[in-house]
């Protein structure tokens, strides 16, 4: 394809409720790992090893310290605003007694979300992120398994996050919404 030619390839952008339209149709299956995100339908990566077990540490972890004063999501849908609803790998969820049976949770009811990043750094730096940061989830955190770090993103805006922190095996880390704990960031990645 000539560089002209890709210049006009027409998108079919797609909004959250065509989306879910699709899945109750069956265009879309439960076993397909799919995201809607920006108004594209991209597919997820597979679930390696390391990934799932960071995510099942992490998952424990915050189980067992949170005691019931949120709700721990693991690779449910958020909905970020009209045009993406994401899987993130673990969200903490401000509680409710319904656990959000009536609605998908909106970054309105985020305490902290984290990815978990294997192959899918880049993407979940340079794409997800700023989407994060746009929908005002307070706190993100992207758990970097290549490198053994934690990326820890708070203060949302337009522009981006406004503070960031990089964390080592040595170090501890509190959400900002529970900073009554503290979780080993050699804990968390296996």
């Amino acid at each position: 394809m000539t560089t002209k030619q890709a210049q006009h390839v027409t998108r079919h952008r797609f909004s959250v409720d065509d989306y879910y339209r699709m899945a109750e149709v069956g265009i879309l299956t439960h076993e397909e790992r799919v995201e809607l995100v920006l108004g594209e339908i991209v597919e997820m990566a597979p679930i390696g090893d390391r990934h799932a077990s960071s995510v099942d540490r992490l998952a424990e972890s915050l189980t067992i310290q949170i005691n019931m004063r949120a709700i721990i999501r693991s690779q449910n849908p958020l909905r970020l605003n009209q045009d993406s609803v994401v899987q993130p790998d673990l969200v903490l969820l401000a509680r409710r007694d319904d656990y959000y049976a009536s609605t998908t949770p909106d970054p309105n009811s985020v305490l902290l979300l984290v990815e978990v990043s294997d192959t899918t750094l880049l993407y979940d730096r340079n794409v997800k992120l700023p989407l994060y940061a746009r929908s005002g989830v307070p706190e993100v955190w992207i758990v970097d398994l290549q490198s053994g770090q934690l990326e820890v993103f708070t203060e949302p805006s337009d522009d981006g996050y406004g503070s960031s922190r990089t964390l080592s095996s040595e170090d501890s880390v509190s959400p900002s919404a529970f900073d009554d704990i503290s979780l080993a960031v050699a804990d968390i990645i296996p």
